[in-house]
């Protein structure tokens, strides 16, 4: 089943939520501006993180995992309606649909990655991928998380994938080693 807007799919064990109801193979894709999750098994992989951060969630009691990316800090315009494009409100939207699922916040392992100065820019927008990481590492504690991994900064775009049977959160960049976190 594949409903739109906030759509779900669900495939067997399979469920995912967000904005866009993407899968492309076996791997669930997440947008930017989006967030995925599934259980049990599968692969959840986001493209395209320059300034952008990419946060995975796993639970391992019950192998119940997401991965968020978001695109901005904050939601400065309330009449947006995609909440997962900013990390202040992203976050939160995903751990409540986590927890909904069974997620335990002491099990949780987050790790994130992405937040790059892809450009030399200077005036009101600033280095944003700096207060991608900023508002992302503000945001997890206050909502109980510790970050556990992160690959953060630098110029380059990242590709992130988590598999959700095991953990493993797998950081591509062209033309360097990939990066288990």
């Amino acid at each position: 089943m594949i409903i739109g807007g906030t759509g779900v799919l669900q495939t067997g064990q399979r469920e995912l939520h967000g904005q866009n109801s993407g899968v492309m193979g076996n791997d669930l894709v997440v947008a930017i501006g989006d967030m995925k999750l599934t259980q049990n098994s599968g692969r959840i992989v986001t493209y395209a993180l320059g300034s952008c951060v990419g946060i995975t969630f796993w639970d391992p009691g019950i192998k119940l995992g997401a991965l968020l990316h978001v695109l901005l800090p904050s939601r400065m315009n309330v009449s947006d309606a995609n909440i997962f494009k900013y990390a202040d409100t992203g976050i939160p939207e995903t751990v409540r649909q986590l927890t909904a699922k069974g997620l335990d916040r002491k099990r949780t392992i987050v790790k994130i990655a992405g937040g790059a100065k892809m450009f030399e820019t200077s005036g009101a927008f600033g280095d944003i991928g700096k207060g991608n990481i900023e508002m992302v590492k503000k945001t997890l504690p206050r909502l109980g998380f510790a970050i556990s991994a992160e690959d953060l900064g630098a110029n380059y775009a990242r590709t992130m994938t988590l598999d959700v049977a095991t953990g493993e959160v797998l950081v591509k960049v062209i033309g360097k080693p990939d990066k288990r976190l």
